[in-house]
């Protein structure tokens, strides 16, 4: 489960080779304002990794991705919750979100990301992927008062994350997933790997990859 925000918010800033074509590869930006009142705040640098079930599964699945990809959006809508129903809830895997801002968006590559990771922050990695997944569905139309609006939703603070989203506040966060994708030769998004081997993003190549790892 994530830490909470209060134990953070005063902290301070084994893949194999990737070598995959992935869908979303790069530019834009993005505006808007809502009535919320943002505040400067400080960054915060360490939250544990979003996850989906036991640390203990025998397989370990991760997923690189960037909230303004539409590949990824495709990936998280129809293919994650295919793979939850059969590898996730069955203790199979151990299911890793990673941030990979390209970035596709300028701005919402990044500020979606650290929203998400307030939310994380303010609640758990469950409550994250469900907001990940309001996201994805609500890609076309990202805005301060949807992020806030979608934060609502999922009982997080919305305009605590709609700050998040605007100051950057977990960017360092975002930068060191980014960082780590590098450093697996990842180059596009979604990239996938499955025990540390990179796979096409679809279900049937990971299916494939985690039954030979089973």
């Amino acid at each position: 489960m994530a830490h909470t925000r209060r134990e953070y918010l005063a902290a301070t800033a084994g893949l194999g080779a990737a070598g995959l074509t992935a869908g979303c590869l790069g530019g834009g930006s993005g505006g808007g304002t809502d009535d919320c009142s943002i505040t400067d705040e400080s960054t915060v640098s360490e939250l544990s990794r979003p996850t989906l079930g036991a640390d203990d599964a025998a397989v370990t699945v991760a997923a690189f991705e960037d909230f303004a990809c539409p590949h990824c959006a495709t990936f998280s809508l129809n293919t994650l919750p295919d793979i939850r129903s059969a590898y996730v809830e069955s203790g199979v895997i151990k299911y890793e979100h990673y941030d990979f801002p390209i970035p596709v968006d300028e701005r919402w590559s990044w500020q979606a990301a650290s929203a998400a990771r307030g939310v994380q922050d303010e609640t758990d990695d469950e409550t994250f992927f469900e907001y990940a997944h309001a996201l994805f569905e609500n890609q076309d139309a990202f805005a301060p008062q949807l992020i806030t609006d979608l934060a609502d939703d999922v009982g997080a603070p919305g305009c605590a994350i709609q700050g998040d989203a605007l100051n950057e506040t977990y960017r360092p966060i975002v930068e060191a997933d980014r960082q780590a994708g590098i450093d697996a030769g990842v180059q596009g998004t979604p990239t996938v790997f499955v025990a540390g081997r990179a796979v096409e993003p679809t279900y049937d190549a990971i299916a494939t990859a985690i039954e030979a790892e089973r």
